[in-house]
């Protein structure tokens, strides 16, 4: 008797150019957390990575709540703005915006404009 193998529906493989790019990006989103102020980045490992409540938390850190929210989102914020000054600039490189796309891209636009 043959065996078949069947697919998990969710597993799909990743190219190697596609891994090396998420292992890339897993790193820096690690150093950026590394570098947050130890009262956001225990908040933000709390509430994200444990999935602790608000009220967990603050009882954890002995914090009000407000607390809490304040420094996730102070968190967030700089965890955001860390990653668009490291990945921000490799997209310039990813959709590079000259030659026939220009053409192509504004020759679109203008005639969209122009109701066409």
């Amino acid at each position: 008797m043959d065996a078949e193998i069947i697919p998990f529906p969710l597993a799909r493989e990743l190219d190697p150019e596609r891994s090396t790019a998420q292992r890339e990006i897993s790193q820096i989103l690690e150093r950026a957390i590394d570098a947050l102020p130890e009262p956001f980045r225990v908040v933000l490992v709390a509430r994200l990575v444990e999935e602790m409540s608000i009220e967990q938390t603050a009882e954890l850190l002995a914090i009000r709540q407000e607390t809490v929210k304040t420094r996730l989102h102070r968190a967030r914020k700089l965890l955001r703005d860390h990653m668009e000054r490291e990945v921000g600039p490799m997209f310039t490189d990813l959709f590079p915006f000259d030659g026939k796309r220009c053409e192509r891209m504004a020759d679109a636009v203008i005639a969209r404009l122009r109701g066409g």
